[in-house]
């Protein structure tokens, strides 16, 4: 483990000094950055002030994760259980709807988007998801409520229109085979929604993603925008289509990927092995898709274990920086004014 850190250590000079991996295919254009949740690091998470602020930030992509109400409106939440990111507890009129169900085979108890109307899930307010390692966000719990598809694209082409530049959307079908089963599908209402916006060609401001992959396939069929299929560094994808992420990864793997996507959103640990690059970013490339790790975050918890404990941001600059040096096409951020610096080489 000490080996291992050290090498990281000098891999990350290296990459912040003189760039690591010169003879890698180095992206046409220049790498997007991509909000993740917004900017949720400075706000909570899926809402309209999250994802304002990570436009004026400069972000290039605002990222929603989608997921239905019991009348079809689809709303942004990491997760259909909403018991940790709204003060859904603190309604009396809705106790009776804490339930236990089973998720992509894991059981789940809470309060489910999909057993709420869209004006019931309106009356609840966002909290803060990880208040334990964002306290400074606990300040903003209450004052939002739960925004719409709608409301989102609508945001992102108003703040297109006042800031003169294109500000896209990259939303997550999350959980798309459960939500199939229980007779609420999301993928026609994405798609519809979409095309309403004007929305429906390879060059529009959008990527789909998906951990699952049958319905990245049907996707394909119902429209042309880019199609991102998301890897887990274990395990696979829910709806069994494929037996591993990992398998999907390898060259055969990576091929077949780009018979219905346009590019690959790995777990950024998938592009280190043993404290090297991996060849994940070069493999992907040949087989002509792009790359967008996930998620580049601030907190200890989630940096390598060679950058904890630095001062501010700056172990998570130093995340990205080395992962901008294996040439990736974009990334997922919590913060996107660090992932827009780090970028455009502003210290």
């Amino acid at each position: 483990m000490v080996r291992r850190s050290l090498r990281y250590v000098v891999l990350l000079s290296l990459a912040v000094n003189a760039g690591l991996c010169a003879t890698m295919t180095t992206p046409a254009e220049k790498p997007i950055v991509i909000a993740h949740r917004g900017a949720s690091g400075e706000r909570p998470e899926h809402t309209l002030a999250a994802y304002q602020l990570a436009i004026d930030q400069g972000a290039d992509f605002i990222e929603p994760d989608l997921v239905p109400t019991r009348d079809d409106v689809l709303v942004a939440r990491h997760e259909n259980e909403i018991g940790g990111t709204t003060d859904v507890a603190t309604h009396p009129e809705f106790a009776a709807r804490r339930v236990t169900k089973t998720i992509d085979g894991e059981q789940v108890t809470g309060w489910f988007t999909e057993d709420f109307t869209f004006a019931e899930l309106r009356t609840l307010r966002a909290r803060e998801r990880l208040p334990a390692l964002r306290p400074g966000n606990t300040a903003y719990d209450g004052r939002f409520t739960i925004p719409t598809l709608a409301e989102i694209i609508a945001l992102a082409k108003r703040r297109s229109a006042e800031t003169g530049r294109t500000i896209g959307i990259y939303p997550e079908t999350k959980h798309p085979t459960y939500f199939a089963g229980i007779d609420h599908p999301t993928d026609a209402p994405l798609v519809a929604e979409l095309r309403a916006a004007g929305w429906d060609h390879a060059d529009a401001p959008v990527f789909i993603q998906s951990f699952e992959v049958a319905n990245l396939r049907r996707l394909k069929t119902m429209t042309r925008v880019r199609l991102i299929q998301l890897l887990g560094a274990s395990g696979g994808p829910a709806d069994a289509a494929h037996p591993s992420y990992a398998a999907m990864t390898t060259p055969a793997g990576l091929k077949e990927v780009a018979r219905y996507a346009d590019g690959i959103g790995p777990d950024k640990a998938m592009l280190w092995a043993s404290g090297m690059p991996s060849a994940l970013v070069a493999d992907a490339h040949r087989a002509g898709l792009k790359v967008h790790p996930w998620t580049f975050r601030a907190e200890d918890p989630f940096l390598p274990p060679a950058l904890r404990g630095r001062p501010g941001r700056t172990g998570m600059r130093a995340d990205i920086r080395a992962a901008l040096d294996q040439n990736i096409d974009g990334l997922f951020t919590d913060f996107p004014l660090d992932g827009v610096q780090v970028r455009d080489g502003v210290p």
